[in-house]
């Protein structure tokens, strides 16, 4: 189960069937600040108990920017004239960095938001959202704020490319990168906060990329925000299991899960605060087993599909 030690004030905004609230506890964050969270549509979970947390680290040091060399063979990028003291730059602009850009863009009207991908597949998509594409490697001015949010799986070197998204953050504003709770040493069910160890190097390849990237963050003065598991209507884990039909993991296994829409306010947040070297943890405040959600899935009579069962009896747990 994750645990805040440290959650945003209040919430505003909310349309959901009961008033939403986050607990104030030991911030930094002034308490007359707020998240609005979003009226989209959830498979319906006890919303007595169901709290969206932001949980932050100690402050860190705050150094620099780490400089990096983008490919000798760049490109001019489509982001013309001088960046503007709002304006911010997504890098890996999917579900969560359009979604990032939306919210920014309501907040600053006159800003310009900048997405920068591996290819030119959805650059149609981003203009029609209202983003600037460019490839990576792409010659641009520094931004004050800069969001990296594309996954380790499309990297032969992530460490290099938070390196290079180092590069484009002017050291002002703040520079995100939104990690993910599963760097935790934790698969007991047991309780996790952002103070609890991490994977210890060695032990999977994959956590090890994202550790390494979060410490190339930090040095670089910038914030970890480490999510638990993201989830949409037809999106997230319990879409898969429901598609599947037959799991064979085990039913018990406790899981923390954020909306998108919630996880881009907590994203947002930071942003605004200007917070650096820092690391948050963002949860909905609701572990439920893999059973558990399920069960919410079919009770919400939302979808035409019916998940079977989880078949699993052994394996490590959660957190």
């Amino acid at each position: 189960m994750i645990s805040a030690a440290t959650t945003l004030p209040t919430v505003s905004g909310s349309s959901r069937r009961t008033p939403r609230h986050i607990k104030r506890l030991r911030t930094h964050i002034p308490s007359s600040f707020t998240i609005p969270l979003s009226s989209r549509c959830r498979f319906p979970i006890p919303n007595s108990h169901r709290n969206l947390v932001l949980s932050m680290s100690l402050p860190l040091s705050s150094t620099d920017p780490i400089t990096g060399m983008a490919d000798e063979e760049q490109l001019e990028s489509s982001h013309t004239g001088s960046v503007g003291n709002e304006d911010l730059l997504i890098i890996g602009p999917g579900v969560l960095g359009r979604i990032i850009a939306e919210k920014w863009k309501q907040a600053h009207p006159n800003c310009q938001v900048s997405g920068q991908t591996m290819t030119t597949d959805h650059h149609d998509e981003l203009i029609n959202a209202g983003i600037i594409p460019s490839l990576r490697g792409t010659k641009i001015n520094q931004f004050p704020y800069v969001v990296f949010c594309a996954p380790p799986s499309r990297s032969e070197d992530y460490v290099a490319e938070i390196r290079l998204a180092a590069s484009n953050w002017n050291g002002e504003g703040s520079f995100i990168f939104t990690s993910s709770s599963g760097v935790f040493d934790c698969n007991d069910n047991g309780l996790c906060n952002e103070d609890s160890s991490t994977v210890p190097l060695g032990r999977s390849d994959r956590i090890d990329r994202i550790i390494k990237a979060e410490n190339m963050v930090l040095e670089a003065g910038g914030c970890v925000l480490r999510l638990a598991g993201l989830y949409q209507m037809e999106r997230g884990a319990h879409y898969f299991w429901l598609k599947k039909g037959l799991v064979e993991q085990r039913p018990d296994h406790i899981i923390n899960m954020i909306h998108y829409e919630d996880a881009a306010s907590l994203a947002i947040a930071i942003l605004k605060k200007q917070l650096h070297g820092r690391i948050f943890l963002g949860c909905d405040n609701l572990p439920l087993s893999r059973q558990e959600i399920m069960d919410y899935v079919d009770q919400s009579g939302k979808f035409s599909m019916k998940f079977q069962s989880f078949t699993g009896t052994s394996g490590p747990l959660g957190k």
